[in-house]
């Protein structure tokens, strides 16, 4: 568990405007809608929705509030911030087929890698985060055009589905293991698709650097627990990434 809190310095520069954007993903147009960050913003970061069958988009409250750790002044990060409709999920095009949308994170995250030109955090909640460790961990690096992704979040991720959505009976992550860089799993230790010895096995053999931190009493939606899934969230990106240097690409 984490226990720290992180303020912004006083001299924390204010974000700029929200903005719609259209990607071009594999199965067309997918809706986005764009947190600007300041104008000294070191990284970018791209946040992916949980599970569309089960009511999940761009508007959950859980990715709503991971964005506003990594865009709003208060928080001292300031950095632009992308959250996307997966396919089929509000004004995207296509359907919804439970694993091909690893290619809709990878056209999120080629979009705010041109657009910025800034490392990107790539973080996920739920169905997003297991989405988004594929497309993340499958992507090459140093390959010109692709996108510098230097750290990886994954809240809520989900071991064992629920009956209210089409998702397997438990997922495999042991592509983990060739995955380096570094890692932050995030879950309530009340999460009722992952319970902490579930989530701890899960993670076991991937590779490091990698951190699990567990909200006392939270459920998976971080129920009455939304500010302490906030500050785990900034605690670890401040030391890991924000402040790290290359520390956090190794």
């Amino acid at each position: 568990m984490i226990t720290a809190t992180f303020r912004s310095s006083p001299s924390a520069t204010r974000v700029r405007s929200v903005r719609s954007v259209e990607l071009q993903g594999p199965a067309g147009r997918l809706e986005a809608v764009l947190n600007e960050g300041s104008p000294e913003a070191r990284f970018a970061a791209v946040i992916a929705h949980p599970h569309p069958l089960g009511g999940g988009s761009l508007h959950n409250k859980v990715v709503y509030h991971a964005m506003k750790v990594m865009n709003a002044p208060e928080w001292g990060f300031g950095w632009p911030v992308l959250r996307f409709n997966f396919r089929g999920t509000g004004r995207s095009e296509g359907e919804h087929h439970g694993t091909a949308e690893v290619g809709d994170v990878r056209a999120a995250l080629a979009w705010v890698g041109n657009e910025y030109k800034l490392p990107v955090v790539a973080a996920g909640f739920s169905f997003g985060a297991a989405m988004t460790l594929v497309a993340s961990c499958g992507l090459p690096t140093g390959d010109e055009g692709s996108p510098d992704v230097r750290a990886l979040v994954a809240i809520g991720l989900p071991v064992r589905s629920g009956t209210a959505v089409d998702l397997p009976p438990a997922y495999d992550y042991s592509f983990l293991a060739q995955c380096r860089m570094t890692k932050f799993f995030l879950s309530g230790d009340n999460d009722r698709f992952a319970t902490k010895a579930e989530l701890i096995q899960a993670v076991a053999a991937a590779a490091e650097p990698k951190h699990v931190a567990l909200v006392p009493g939270a459920d998976h939606f971080f129920t009455g627990h939304l500010h302490a899934m906030q500050s785990a969230l900034a605690g670890w990106l401040k030391e890991q990434v924000h402040d790290s240097g290359q520390r956090c690409c190794v």
